[in-house]
């Protein structure tokens, strides 16, 4: 009931705001075709491709195997790394339990982003780009490798599930680019979707309350879309000395949009979400604090 009332109450609030729903809309379509699309697009489909030759189990040990999903999960930008080891749980690599702590592990903004978008344009500094990077990787290494010493000893009663539904057409590149075609159009539909979410929300927070457009608007975007928040920090927290931390958070906060794309990707391999909920709260904390020391 309680959902169907905020549905509702969302399509009033749209109809109430068609221009500035509008403007959102449109904020988050530019930012997916210019900042996103060339980007992950690309990446993307080379990933699933290189997941889809046939895969020998014997030839990996365990770590061979962690180390090919956090480097192919990790370095492409959200959300190659679900869709890395989703791939991989369903060729029979990894176990139920190993996807599950991998999910959370392998969740990164691209290297290019952080060093090149957040690093030179944002903070000027390219150095200060590969440090926030550094910072990630180092939170997501370090929960990876304590939850999976936490969990060794359970680690036996894992067993690896093989998805055997239809899967190869014996051309690995076509059914690359037709699964990568697919996840581009959610990350879309999201990234717009919830840029025009925010951008009402704020609109209507500072209407309400007494609350600087800035504030509510970068706040409202952060929670809804990632790269959409980044952006209003710049615009209106550029000369803070808290800018480069309040990025951090931001990277690290992810967004509803990008753990909606997580979520779909994930429950579609019936990987659990559960150790990717307790990795978001860990970066949260983590890579601000990282970030400061490494600063």
């Amino acid at each position: 009931m309680a959902t169907i009332v905020i549905i509702w109450g969302l399509i009033i609030l749209f109809i109430l705001q068609p221009g500035i729903s509008h403007e959102g809309a449109e904020f988050g379509a530019q930012l997916f075709i210019h900042a996103l699309l060339p980007y992950l697009l690309p990446y993307i489909i080379l990933t699933q491709w290189l997941l889809k030759i046939p895969y020998r189990a014997k030839q990996n040990s365990k770590w061979r195997t962690f180390t090919k999903a956090y480097i192919l999960g990790s370095f492409g930008g959200f959300p190659v790394g679900a869709v890395t080891v989703s791939e991989m749980k369903k060729n029979g690599e990894l176990t139920k339990r190993q996807s599950g702590l991998l999910l959370a592990a392998c969740h990164a903004p691209g290297p290019m982003f952080v060093i090149g978008f957040v690093g030179t344009e944002l903070f000027g500094n390219v150095g200060a780009g590969w440090k926030l990077l550094a910072a990630i990787h180092l939170s997501n290494i370090l929960f990876f490798l304590l939850t999976l010493l936490f969990l060794r000893k359970d680690e036996s009663q894992d067993q690896i599930t093989i998805d055997h539904g239809p899967r190869q057409t014996g051309l690995p590149l076509l059914d690359a680019i037709k699964e990568s075609s697919s996840i581009i159009i959610l990350v879309a539909t999201t990234v717009i979707f919830f840029s025009s979410l925010g951008t009402v929300l704020s609109s209507v927070a500072t209407a309400t309350f007494t609350v600087d457009l800035g504030i509510a608007k970068t706040i409202a975007l952060s929670i809804f879309e990632m790269t959409s928040g980044v952006q209003s920090a710049t615009d209106h927290f550029y000369d803070s000395p808290i800018f480069p931390f309040l990025i951090a958070a931001i990277l690290s906060l992810n967004g509803m949009s990008i753990h909606m794309q997580v979520f779909v990707i994930a429950n579609a391999a019936r990987v659990p979400m559960s150790p990717y909920i307790l990795g978001r709260l860990w970066s949260i904390i983590l890579v601000p604090f990282l970030f400061y020391l490494f600063y």
